[in-house]
């Protein structure tokens, strides 16, 4: 049976991580020949390597996702890694063109590991034709990013108040309210956290729990609890939030 060989290209350690963490585990066959932390390595990686499947990031400095894709068409698989809408995952969806929505899930990234199993079994494979390849790329450069919420309005007695996204360290679901929590305040909401993770850069903010979602920017250091449970710790506040089992991958090489 043939191994099959993958590189994963993100300019971020730690998606790049739990990405591969998370492939060992859901194919634990495939080798992880490379990691590339941007688009030039990338390309590199690929010319060198000749990987049957490259993960790459759509968001990198020097030459995105993107423009590697341009330049290694036919080459390997591409499979896109995107925070991109439903908007582009639709044009993915009709095309049969590979992809993982960030924060990447068990569940999503075993949606496109079946996928690519079910191609690289077939006795005569052929690479996504080139004509499709571009389509997608077309869509992707003429996409505008999507706009995410840049500030919460929160109530405090009389006033409505502004606090700018960058500020919050951590969103927590709490009875009927979501508090929103900052350096210096703690205010409550009434915006469920399901809807607030679909308004919010997954680039920046990460669903750690089904009733949490943190800042990355904002985080400290990852620790363990005496059960094991890991825990996220803050720069600017001694809160703690717990990270469910399901989401422990986004923090595997702790």
């Amino acid at each position: 049976m043939k191994t099959f060989r993958a590189i994963i290209a993100d300019d971020e350690e730690i998606l790049r991580t739990g990405i591969t963490s998370l492939l060992k585990r859901l194919w634990p066959s495939l080798e992880i020949c490379g990691q590339a932390e941007n688009g030039t390595q990338a390309l590199l990686m690929i010319q060198s390597q000749k990987p049957d499947i490259a993960f790459l990031d759509i968001k990198m400095p020097g030459m995105t996702g993107v423009e590697v894709a341009k330049n290694v068409l036919g080459q390997t698989k591409i499979v896109f890694i995107t925070a991109y809408d439903q908007f582009a995952v639709e044009a993915f969806e009709s095309e049969a063109v590979d992809y993982v929505l960030k924060p990447v899930t068990k569940l999503r990234l075993k949606k496109s590991i079946d996928r690519l199993k079910k191609q690289l079994a077939l006795k005569d494979q052929k690479q996504t034709p080139d004509h499709t390849i571009k389509k997608i790329i077309q869509v992707l450069e003429n996409r505008t990013a999507p706009e995410y919420l840049r500030v919460i309005k929160v109530k405090t007695g009389t006033e409505l108040r502004f606090v700018p996204i960058s500020e919050i360290i951590y969103f927590k679901a709490e009875d009927k309210y979501t508090i929103v929590e900052t350096a210096k305040n703690e205010f409550l909401i009434t915006t469920p956290i399901k809807d607030l993770e679909k308004r919010l850069d997954p680039e920046h903010f990460w669903r750690i729990h089904r009733s949490a979602i943190v800042n990355i920017e904002k985080i400290k250091k990852i620790t363990r609890s005496f059960t094991n449970q890991m825990l996220v710790n803050f720069h600017d506040t001694d809160d703690t939030i717990p990270v469910s089992r399901s989401f422990e991958h986004l923090f595997r090489q702790i």
